[in-house]
């Protein structure tokens, strides 16, 4: 099975525990994501329960299943341990990251250059930008940034709500 047909499978995070020996077999890094901790409030899951969780809301897109499957990639490289955990940059670190596992799985420039954006970008609101210069790339970032927030904590997703439908009434209008 490809990475492809094991993103695009109707039950996404099955196929993903199905083929997780070859997913961390393709892309090793993955396997530090397993069982590391937020220890955030703003986080009830691990790293990867959450990717899966936002993964299982998604739609059957290739694209936005990649970005979701990478997209905090670089927590465990990017946490700073206070009274709450935070991850400075882990969306540049993850980016970064994706760039070298897309390239190393010979993916083109310009496909990995878009994926990664997508994933640098996954914790960036785009309120102020200009929807209209590039309206599908806005379009796969609010599904992104739509099934990431709503992978939260349950009892913390007021704010994150309040941006999606901010965001969504923009999509809709242009």
């Amino acid at each position: 099975m490809t990475l492809e047909e094991i993103l695009l499978s109707d039950d996404v995070v099955d196929s993903i525990n199905k083929n997780r020996d070859y997913l961390l077999e393709i892309i090793p890094e993955i396997k530090n994501m397993i069982g590391f901790e937020h220890n955030h409030p703003h986080h009830h899951l691990d790293v990867w329960n959450h990717t899966l969780l936002a993964l299982s809301m998604s739609k059957n897109d290739f694209d936005i299943r990649l970005c979701l499957l990478l997209h905090d990639m670089g927590k465990p490289f990017s946490y700073q341990d206070e009274e709450v955990r935070h991850f400075k940059d882990h969306a540049k670190v993850s980016a970064n990251m994706s760039k070298s596992i897309l390239n190393r799985l010979g993916y083109p420039k310009e496909y990995t250059d878009y994926i990664c954006s997508l994933i640098s970008m996954h914790d960036t609101s785009f309120i102020d930008a200009d929807i209209n210069s590039n309206y599908d790339y806005y379009l796969k970032l609010y599904e992104i940034q739509r099934c990431d927030a709503l992978a939260h904590h349950p009892d913390k997703l007021d704010k994150r709500k309040e941006y999606l439908n901010e965001i969504q009434k923009l999509l809709k209008n242009k």
